[in-house]
């Protein structure tokens, strides 16, 4: 009885660390803050397409009338302070404002703050466009949300250039430091991507055409999404039905093979096939990108860091002096 009362013990003291491990190790800034910039550019961009025709999305007179909206979400609690704007010119200067917040939560400035006002905006853009909204703004709020839980300015940004110019020894550059809230705001966003492969693998195993192998053909078919021409498959059923129950059985399984080293570069490097494969076939660009975005929350720090060069950034702080060797 003491035996089995120890191993209790042991396994409950086991599972408690690891618990601790996953979620309160301090992790490096480095992919939280390539996130933040690509995070920034996307809601740049899809925020600025809204320009093209601003008055017919966001007007008072709008394409989507406030009753058509209101009928819309009678059922749910949904507000946006852009219903509250009548005039035409405030309306602009308030959305060259969100372009803004979307720029310096691109460069890093004020990173903490940009993040939490530019989710406020990005959240209230998407309460108002009820009709015209896409799985891509909602990865979108997703990722600026977990932005505001970690240091994503502590590397790759203007506060961290500031921080260096506060330096007092330009040889010796600041490094970045490693932060529980980072690790939190990594771990969230591999846990919700998790879930939405999880449950959008789930959902295709309703579909017959997963089953049997038709879906990639009846996706590439449609003259409404296609941007390749990829009706060449017809001739290739096996590869089709290949294509398709790959991709069903990848997005069900993700959150299970993500996790451990062995298999996580096989399933990224599927993520990355297959989200290039919407996006260059199915005219999904955008969407395509934001989700290879989230992906980059299970590359390593030490990965990005090799990948992005971090110390040649010193010389574009402390130009190089009689000396002082930078690297």
């Amino acid at each position: 009885m003491k035996t089995l009362a120890r191993s209790i013990l042991e396994l409950v003291q086991e599972a408690s660390s690891g618990w601790n491990r996953f979620w309160f190790t301090p992790q490096a800034p480095h992919t939280l803050s390539l996130i933040r910039i690509l995070v920034g550019l996307m809601l740049f961009y899809t925020h600025l397409v809204w320009a093209l025709d601003l008055n017919s999305f966001l007007g008072s007179d709008s394409w989507v009338s406030r009753p058509a909206w209101d009928a819309v979400n009678v059922d749910a609690y949904v507000w946006s302070y852009l219903w509250l704007v009548e005039s035409p010119t405030v309306l602009w200067m308030l959305h060259v404002a969100a372009l803004g917040v979307f720029a310096l939560l691109t460069v890093g400035y004020r990173s903490r703050l940009m993040a939490v006002l530019a989710w406020f905006i990005s959240v209230n853009y998407c309460h108002r466009l009820t009709g015209a909204l896409f799985g891509l703004d909602q990865i979108n709020v997703m990722l600026v949300m977990y932005l505001m839980l970690g240091e994503n300015g502590a590397a790759y940004s203007v506060d961290w250039l500031r921080q260096m110019r506060r330096n007092e020894s330009p040889c010796d550059p600041v490094e970045p430091t490693a932060a529980v809230g980072t690790n939190i705001a990594i771990r969230l966003i591999q846990i919700h991507l998790c879930l939405v492969y999880f449950f959008g693998g789930i959902a295709k195993m309703h579909g017959t055409a997963w089953w049997d192998g038709s879906a990639t053909w009846m996706a590439v078919a449609n003259y409404e999404y296609q941007s390749l021409d990829m009706t060449w498959l017809a001739h290739y059923p096996l590869l089709t039905a290949f294509l398709t129950h790959v991709t069903m059985l990848w997005e069900a399984y993700y959150c299970f093979l993500v996790w451990p080293r062995v298999t996580r570069p096989v399933v990224l490097f599927v993520a990355v096939c297959v989200h290039i494969g919407i996006a260059v076939s199915l005219g999904m660009a955008t969407f395509g990108l934001v989700m290879l975005i989230a992906n980059v929350a299970f590359i390593s720090p030490c990965v990005v860091r090799r990948l992005v060069p971090w110390w040649q950034q010193v010389d574009l702080i402390h130009p190089s002096t009689p000396g002082v060797r930078t690297a």
